[in-house]
């Protein structure tokens, strides 16, 4: 069993956090990873009235009476909404984890968050950018290399570099992700230092995540090979599923296309194929670490065998050191 800062810090089983995706992490999806024992985040952004935010947030706490969390996206948006709305709904509601995201650090609420007594997470993907989120209080800092799925950045630094050089420079606890699909990439980002991972990718093949049954199969399919970087041209780097839309994008980017060719393809970045049976009909966020899941299963039996197969990678280890050498 994983006891760290982080499980310690959220009250939660598992150093675990389930990936904020937008238009999948809904009430089922965040309150299914807090019951199986991980931290759910539910993404503010897929809520642009604060009634059905509030609403979100209270049937997520008749679903589980475990711990939850909510995302605030501080990245570019058509309509952008004030993430001083949501944290007012959050305040309200008495959430008690944070995770922010974006382009910057919340440095303009982290005063509020503090004076609520709210813990904060800031996710970002860089030392420098970590280094940040510590300076101004954050309490965690989540970092992800580039093998993630959805936003990147573009330092292109993999987790394996990135995780150790992080936890080096910072004193609060680290958690990774980037490519963790199973318990062995668990087990890997904890020795290298962190004390929690953040797992998305994997989770798409979970019961309550809602993607239509066809697009879940095509995942099933799908390897390390089978996604792309979309939107760099414009800032916004994303490694998405290869399909036809993204294969569109690519094109119109090797073109020069700027945003405003860009936007019937991207409005929403991730559009109704994640409801449909429509695989090819928008961006899906997915990392290279899809192949590392081969069933489609309840969120709890997911979470289950990668805390299983972590604890077995970390006993194979143990063994690997001979008797008086430890």
């Amino acid at each position: 069993m994983f006891k760290t800062r982080i499980t310690d810090m959220f009250n939660i089983e598992y150093p675990i956090i389930g990936g904020t995706m937008m238009h999948l992490a809904l009430v089922e999806y965040t309150a299914a990873v807090s019951q199986a024992g991980g931290l759910g985040v539910l993404a503010s952004a897929n809520y642009k009235e604060m009634g059905a935010f509030r609403k979100a947030l209270r049937d997520i706490k008749k679903k589980t009476k475990k711990p939850f969390a909510v995302n605030l996206n501080f990245f570019p948006a058509l309509n952008q909404i004030d993430c001083n709305l949501y944290l007012d709904v959050i305040i309200d509601e008495g959430v008690q984890i944070v995770e922010s995201s974006g382009h910057k650090a919340p440095e303009d609420i982290v005063g509020r968050i503090q004076d609520a007594g709210i813990k904060l997470m800031h996710k970002c993907v860089g030392v420098r950018y970590a280094k940040k989120a510590e300076s101004i209080g954050a309490d965690v800092v989540t970092v992800v290399g580039y093998e993630n799925g959805g936003a990147t950045g573009t330092l292109d630094i993999t987790t394996l570099c990135l995780v150790p050089r992080v936890v080096d420079a910072v004193s609060i606890p680290v958690i990774g992700g980037g490519g963790v699909g199973d318990g062995r990439g668990m087990a890997a980002l904890m020795a290298l230092g962190a004390e929690g991972v953040i797992i998305g990718t994997r989770f798409l093949l979970a019961e309550e995540t809602p993607l239509h049954p066809s697009i879940k199969k095509r995942l099933l399919e799908a390897d390390e090979l089978s996604t792309r970087l979309v939107l760099r041209s414009i800032g916004n780097t994303h490694r998405v599923i290869k399909n036809q839309t993204s294969d569109q994008i690519a094109e119109k980017e090797s073109q020069g296309a700027g945003l405003e060719d860009l936007l019937p393809l991207i409005s929403g970045m991730i559009t109704k194929s994640k409801f449909d049976e429509d695989s090819d009909g928008g961006l899906l966020a997915c990392g290279q670490g899809i192949g590392l899941g081969r069933e489609i299963k309840p969120m709890a039996a997911i979470i289950e065998e990668i805390v299983e197969e972590a604890e077995r990678a970390a006993t194979r280890l143990n063994t690997l050191m001979p008797v008086g050498n430890a």
